[in-house]
């Protein structure tokens, strides 16, 4: 799985204002596969992912329980808490393969959302990338979403959080970044988009041009 290793890693230290955005140290954080698994077991892992995938698919997000999935793959629910740990574990390895393919993109893809743009252009690209991913697998993302005691530890949101605090420290080197980048993730929130999208009616392209102006404001540029 993409996050396997970073679990229980403890967070990366502050980087100077001077380091690279994209340093060698960010690029383990979230893109080195899972250790290579047996063959059985990474048979067991596919066949469990399919079935949750399938139950996704036939009745939503809400009946991906760790029970459901052992049932539909045939095997005894211990596999499945052996393989996965528990239900948000198991909800974000099906989020898995698009977390990888957004995290690629800002990591070593082409600009603006990879480097080679300034650091406020990639902060725009990111937040209109990472929304667009968050609208397409929304109730999958909610129901992914951990507990209060966990949401700012877990894998993905660590990537992340790295990420856009090395941008901003390019942007906005006197700014306190490691907060300010929290204040920039909340807008990205999958509960708030939600909320906005269908309880407020707001379409995603006001969500992404929010993003955009909340980021000018920051960086004290203009897209």
């Amino acid at each position: 799985m993409l996050y396997a290793g970073f679990m229980s890693a403890a967070p990366p230290s502050a980087p100077t204002p001077q380091e690279p955005v994209e340093s060698p140290q960010l690029l383990q954080l979230g893109l080195d596969d899972e250790p290579c698994l047996r063959a059985d077991a990474a048979r067991n892992r596919a066949r469990l992912l399919e079935a949750a995938a399938g139950l996704v698919a036939a009745r939503g997000a809400d009946a991906v329980t760790m029970e459901e999935v052992a049932a539909a793959a045939g095997v005894g629910k211990g596999t499945v808490f052996r393989r996965f740990g528990d239900r948000t574990g198991l909800l974000m390895a099906l989020l898995d393969h698009s977390e990888k393919k957004l995290q690629a993109a800002f990591l070593s893809g082409p600009p603006p959302l990879g480097p080679g743009a300034p650091p406020a252009e990639r902060l725009r690209a990111f937040g209109r990338a990472a929304l667009r991913r968050t609208v397409e697998d929304l109730e999958l993302q909610l129901a992914a979403e951990a507990d209060p005691g966990r949401r700012f530890t877990l894998p993905p949101y660590r990537v992340r959080h790295h990420h856009v605090a090395l941008l901003l420290r390019q942007a906005v080197p006197d700014a306190d970044c490691d907060v300010l980048a929290h204040t920039l993730l909340a807008q990205l929130d999958p509960a708030l988009i939600h909320h906005l999208m269908h309880q407020c009616g707001m379409p995603p392209q006001r969500l992404e041009d929010a993003w955009t102006d909340l980021v000018d404001r920051i960086t004290g540029t203009t897209a």
